[in-house]
């Protein structure tokens, strides 16, 4: 059997077992060809160099082994393969931590977050750093800045501790467990945070994939708003003069602009559209009302 064909048969079963996608791929085709690649040890984006190579019977039975782990249990492929990726950046990971996906590795990577920066910028904390992926890749974007990565979860970091010893930067990616800014005194000049922001009602209604990730990493409270009202609490406190928040609030904006009605927020341009990520500097933050 071709390589092409195996891939387009799993893509079939996946649909019909009406799977959920939205950790590292958005549909069936791509999910099995993502499972079939990596189980043969070949680069995950060389489909057309290898569609017609023929499998051997025990390839295309280990391939659907994978296929049928990942339609029992409903897990993100990433926790089956132990591997995720942004920006074409490997990335370790497991249950303990969230499957990275954050739209800020984009902004990193293509530099949009630059213009609020300048050569003064050296300290910049990742913060609900989960498996350390966005941490690694600023260290990637920005080579003369030191980085701290915090998160309330111990075994998340331990899963960050993995990345950044897997791309050498222990000397520049410090690990720090903290609650939300509380061990943390900056200050910083760039805070990057995709935190918990998930509303009560959307946890609830997550499908399994979501589900068997850490919900601490998830769960936002009501109105997804509970940690962010902390963060922008603290937040001018962390900041030099001069820094900036980039803040990643997914489907919640609504829910946002409700709670702080009167911040002028820079939204910055994703993949996913204009509402996803949002930047404020630290005297709009500042300015905001204590209790809001």
């Amino acid at each position: 059997m071709k390589l092409i064909t195996l891939v387009e048969q799993l893509a079939r079963e996946l649909e019909a077992a009406g799977v959920s996608f939205g950790h590292g791929t958005t549909n069936a085709f791509d999910e099995a060809v993502w499972l079939v690649l990596w189980h043969l040890g070949l680069p995950l984006d060389e489909l057309d160099a290898h569609a017609e190579r023929i499998l051997l019977p025990h390839e295309q039975e280990a391939a659907r082994e994978l296929l049928r782990q990942r339609i029992a249990t409903r897990k993100p492929a990433a926790y089956l393969t132990r591997e995720a990726w942004l920006q074409g950046i490997a990335f370790y990971v497991d249950e303990r931590a969230i499957v990275p996906r954050s739209f800020i590795a984009e902004l990193l990577a293509d530099g949009n977050i630059d213009p609020w920066l300048s050569e003064r910028t050296e300290r910049v904390l990742d913060l609900c750093t989960g498996n350390g992926s966005l941490a690694v890749l600023a260290a990637m974007c920005y080579p003369d800045v030191q980085v701290e990565a915090a998160d309330v979860s111990e075994d998340a970091l331990a899963v960050a501790g993995i990345n950044v010893e897997k791309h050498g930067l222990q000397a520049r990616v410090r690990l720090l467990l903290s609650d939300g800014l509380a061990a943390l005194p900056g200050p910083y000049d760039l805070i990057l945070c995709n935190p918990p922001y998930v509303n009560t009602q959307s946890m609830a209604a997550l499908p399994p994939e979501y589900q068997a990730e850490p919900a601490l990493a998830l769960a936002g409270g009501a109105d997804g708003m509970d940690f962010i009202r902390a963060l922008l609490r603290d937040a001018p406190s962390r900041l030099s003069a001069e820094g900036v928040l980039v803040l990643e609030i997914g489907n919640e904006r609504a829910n946002f602009e409700a709670a702080f009605p009167r911040v002028e927020a820079v939204w910055l341009a994703t993949s996913a559209g204009e509402d996803q990520v949002l930047l404020l500097t630290r005297d709009v933050i500042a300015g905001l009302p204590r209790n809001p």
